[in-house]
């Protein structure tokens, strides 16, 4: 069976889900992994949509239990992680796991499946676009935004050299043109 993985990670704002949706739209035999969170659902999110939302109680019972194939601590009571009944309900399709993930949890999975993974950094141009970014959401409070930059910052320090690319997304139709050409390279592996 085909257990190929591609993990998109980037910090927020730096236009990741957006390049996701593109390649979801390109390719049917690609499905996304919904995440689990211990957060609040935002806006017209819903459980099993756009994640799996628990309680950080029910989460830290669910890391316990080995329920998780990499999970962590985001902020603080603040969990996120990936659960191992989404990955075997993906491949029971015989699809293509597509990861909207972080940096940390980018790097995770890169380590875990290793050549079955094409792991891509998405990075804003500039940490002056990525806030421009942050504030056209209009999201985020003021400090959530300031956290989130402070974040990006570290999380790009982490990801040096741990991504098999990186993707600068300046331009969304070349972002889009470029991670097309890194998962076709991949698939024909």
């Amino acid at each position: 069976m085909n257990r190929k993985v591609v993990i998109f990670s980037a910090p927020s704002g730096a236009g990741k889900s957006t390049i996701v949706n593109h390649i979801l739209s390109l390719h049917p035999d690609f499905e996304f992994s919904i995440s689990a969170t211990s957060r609040a659902p935002r806006g017209k999110e819903q459980h099993g949509k756009e994640y799996y939302f628990y309680s950080a109680d029910e989460f830290r019972r669910m890391i316990a239990e080995d329920k998780f194939i990499e999970h962590e601590e985001v902020y603080a009571g603040s969990y996120y992680g990936t659960l191992k009944s989404e990955l075997e309900r993906i491949w029971a399709k015989g699809h293509i796991i597509i990861f909207d993930i972080d940096v940390k949890g980018g790097v995770n999975l890169k380590r875990i499946f290793g050549d079955q993974a094409l792991s891509i950094l998405i990075k804003a141009p500039s940490i002056e676009m990525l806030r421009q970014r942050l504030v056209g959401r209009a999201t985020d409070t003021p400090e959530a935004i300031e956290r989130r930059l402070a974040k990006a910052a570290s999380e790009m320090e982490f990801a040096e050299g741990k991504f098999d690319h990186v993707l600068v997304n300046d331009d969304l139709a070349t972002a889009f043109a470029e991670a097309e050409r890194l998962i076709d390279d991949f698939l024909a592996r």
